[in-house]
């Protein structure tokens, strides 16, 4: 069961989470969350059938409503030391739950996963941060696969990189010399950037690396081209059963086998929503959170 990370593990989240919420985690889950312009859906199987694993995943909302935040982060691990990386991930977020630019975040991911490198694990990210009053979602990518996007105006899957046509550059995350490395191999690297303008009914997926390297009976990986080419044949597959259908596409792609790592896909379907209207209350209580006046977790 997945949770609500604000509040008692024992409760399920609701299909909102409000403001300065957090929701995720590294347990293995099927379910759904909203924040404004953007429904969201996770679907997670740690490998072999385990409770948690390696993948986490975290959907923040701040203050005022406008800016949204998607987090997948594949570290090469399960168990207690994954629980308390997505403790410290969490805590991350928190303190970067109001900013739009998500540079500082990218920055302070690579030191927290820094230690894990150097103990010979890795581990990669994608960061999604979505501002509502413009449509906007801005990318930054840590070694992880490419997603892919559904140009609704378009009707076409395509690999969303800095190079799509239609996505523009956003600066980068900080560093110098070599970029976009899994997190914690390099204590300065940068972390490039992209944005792209959603129109209504569009779709961003982003995956963990099991999609993609998924072997046939050959030993031939799927690779994200042969990812695409699925997308493609669903066509524009309801978003609440995306990821299970296309779990259900690799798995026929492996012969019908087991994955040997663990699978999740992070749907965000664009339904265009705007911002709650706050009132002067609500306002004066947001504005307290945001400053630390509250408890965080009330």
């Amino acid at each position: 069961m997945i949770t609500r990370t604000d509040n008692s593990r024992d409760q399920t989240p609701s299909s909102a989470i409000r403001c300065m919420e957090i929701w995720g985690g590294s347990e293995a889950v099927d379910d759904a969350i909203s924040v404004p312009g953007i429904d969201a859906y996770v679907r997670s199987t740690p490998h072999a059938g385990a409770r948690s694993g390696g993948d986490i995943y975290y959907v923040s909302v701040c203050g005022a409503g406008e800016i949204s935040r998607f987090l997948l982060a594949d570290i090469a691990g399960h168990g207690e030391q994954a629980a308390d990386l997505a403790a410290d991930l969490r805590r991350l977020l928190r303190k970067h739950i109001n900013r739009a630019n998500p540079s500082r975040l990218a920055a302070k991911l690579n030191e927290e996963f820094g230690s894990l490198s150097r103990a010979g694990r890795f581990a990669t990210a994608i960061v999604m941060t979505y501002f509502a009053p413009s449509d906007t979602l801005i990318i930054t990518n840590a070694g992880h696969p490419k997603p892919l996007w559904y140009d609704s105006a378009q009707h076409e899957w395509k690999i969303l990189a800095h190079e799509t046509p239609g996505v523009s550059a956003a600066g980068e995350a900080g560093g110098v010399g070599i970029r976009n490395l899994p997190l914690g191999i390099l204590e300065e690297t940068g972390y490039e950037q992209y944005s792209l303008r959603l129109s209504p009914g569009d779709l961003v997926v982003a995956y963990s690396d099991a999609l993609v390297e998924a072997n046939d009976e050959h030993g031939q990986p799927l690779g994200e081209e042969g990812l695409l080419a699925i997308m493609r044949s669903l066509g524009s597959a309801e978003p609440q059963t995306l990821g299970a259908r296309i779990e259900e596409r690799v798995r026929a792609y492996r012969g019908g086998g087991s994955s040997d790592d663990d699978m999740t896909t992070l749907v965000l379907y664009h339904n265009a929503g705007d911002p709650p209207r706050l009132g002067l209350g609500e306002r004066l209580r947001v504005l307290g959170r945001m400053l630390g006046l509250g408890d965080e977790d009330s």
